[in-house]
């Protein structure tokens, strides 16, 4: 019996990023998480995508995770989100990807979970056309970013990141939450005021 030939996708877009750690987030570096523990994840819009003929632009989906210590330390648990606006086939689509059947940054994250809770669909609203994006996902999270001020001078700062090996992103610039809570069965928590960032991703599979 042929093996069945796993299917191409890609996606690209803008990937809004926020967790529990200081400003500039230390993991960015190979560091220990700010507080020991990594509480946060992701909201990738995706403008373009596809999965075979499948299209996927304009869908969101979201990963957010509770991990003890650092992320590669293991033992997480993660709730995932997916736009309501996809329908039953990209839902399929996406729901795969998310729980790292082909492969991207899901899967490498899936090994990193003890526990992966989902698809939980949302009715998602998404700035990404400003300078500061904002993310609302229905009764499920919200993130809305702001600049770092200097503390001193009490002037915008406008640092940013560049990642050639990055997982998720390779450059993203820097920002702090003026709100960030995740409210689920499995992950719940509020880190307003906190690390934010955001950057354009492009992944290919698998």
């Amino acid at each position: 019996m042929a093996a069945v030939k796993p299917t191409n996708w890609m996606m690209k877009g803008q990937v809004v990023i926020s967790c529990n750690c200081d400003y500039g987030c230390p993991c960015n570096v190979n560091g220990r998480p700010t507080s020991g523990k990594c509480e946060g994840g992701w909201t990738w819009h995706v403008e373009q995508g596809s999965y075979g003929d499948l299209r996927l632009d304009g869908l969101n989906i979201g990963l957010y995770a509770n991990w003890p210590a650092a992320i590669h330390e293991g033992n997480g648990i993660a709730t995932y989100l997916i736009g309501e606006r996809a329908d039953e086939p990209q839902r399929s689509a996406l729901r795969g990807l998310m729980e790292g059947n082909g492969g991207g940054p899901w899967a490498i994250f899936r090994k990193t979970f003890s526990e992966l809770h989902g698809p939980r669909y949302v009715r998602y609203d998404v700035d990404a056309e400003t300078h500061l994006p904002r993310v609302r996902a229905e009764g499920a999270l919200a993130v809305e970013t702001e600049y770092i001020l200097n503390p001193v001078r009490k002037e915008t700062i406008h640092p940013c990141v560049v990642l050639p090996e990055g997982l998720v992103v390779k450059e993203a610039a820097l920002v702090g939450t003026k709100e960030f809570t995740v409210t689920d069965d499995h992950v719940n928590y509020d880190h307003s005021g906190r690390y934010g960032a955001f950057g354009f991703f492009q992944y290919f599979g698998p």
